[in-house]
């Protein structure tokens, strides 16, 4: 949606978000209506004063320097070099992950602890294409096979490269460690091959599917990058939140709980 400041305004889940963080501003009431207004959309999430001083309940993990091997652990040093021993690491083509992403895909799904729906091979590679003008992707090849065992899937927006995905088949994570050089070399590529303002893991996630944003911060010195949030909802919804608000820890439904914590979240914002 454009003539809304602070970006685009895209779906997400049925919630309106902007692709750009960083530069998203404090909706006007009117521009909430619109938004709200429009099909498709239930909610919209407001993000502002980005990497503000003090702390807060909502923040984006990102990484705005890059210092090399110096700045990480003896143990994490190893563990890059270990997988540019055994793995090729490069840019890919949409093509590429075409062919091999999806296996992994599905591999990496069987070794989460919370499990998802799995997409279907055709739905996959829709997604694929559904913004395929700002995405980038990496793989990581083993060197004795050649097949490629783990891939990131990019979206670059300005100057910021979001790391939207980063999946591994496990028997390989475990061997030779694909993400490490993965993000290794993303990471130096981006921030100083191409000079941009940050990389960044996305939004503190609300679920548990996922220990990526904790690893990136541990073990290559990423950080919070705080932020005000506020959610708003269609009329109907905001009475449904309203009325089961004060039961959220009892609710088992994974996308209600997500919503809930939404709420809980912009209820703590000042």
């Amino acid at each position: 949606m454009n003539g809304v400041k602070g970006g685009e305004y895209k779906l997400y889940h049925r919630v309106w978000v902007s692709d750009d963080f960083s530069i998203e501003q404090q909706l006007e009431e009117a521009n909430v209506r619109k938004l709200l207004a429009k099909g498709g959309g239930y909610a919209v999430r407001n993000v502002f004063d980005f990497d503000r001083v003090s702390s807060s309940e909502f923040w984006y993990i990102v990484k705005d320097s890059f210092g090399g091997m110096e700045e990480l652990s003896a143990k994490t040093r190893n563990q890059v070099r270990r997988c540019f021993r055994e793995c090729d690491i490069r840019m890919v083509t949409i093509e590429e992950i075409k062919k091999s992403g999806y296996t992994i895909y599905k591999a990496a799904h069987k070794g989460y602890k919370v499990k998802s729906a799995v997409l279907s091979q055709k739905d996959y590679e829709e997604g694929l294409s559904s913004i395929s003008d700002r995405q980038e992707f990496w793989g990581a090849f083993d060197k004795q096979t050649g097949i490629m065992i783990a891939y990131a899937q990019n979206i670059i927006t300005g100057e910021v490269c979001n790391y939207s995905v980063l999946k591994a088949i496990p028997d390989f994570q475990k061997r030779c460690y694909p993400y490490y050089g993965l993000i290794y070399e993303m990471n130096r590529h981006y921030l100083v091959d191409r000079g941009y303002r940050f990389v960044s893991d996305g939004a503190r996630t609300m679920t548990n599917h996922s220990n990526v944003q904790q690893f990136l911060v541990e073990k290559f010195a990423f950080r919070k990058a705080y932020c005000h949030m506020k959610m708003y909802y269609k009329w109907w919804l905001r009475l449904v939140v309203k009325l089961i608000y004060p039961f959220r820890r009892c609710i088992r439904v994974a996308a209600v709980n997500t919503l809930l914590r939404m709420e809980e979240v912009s209820r703590s914002m000042k």
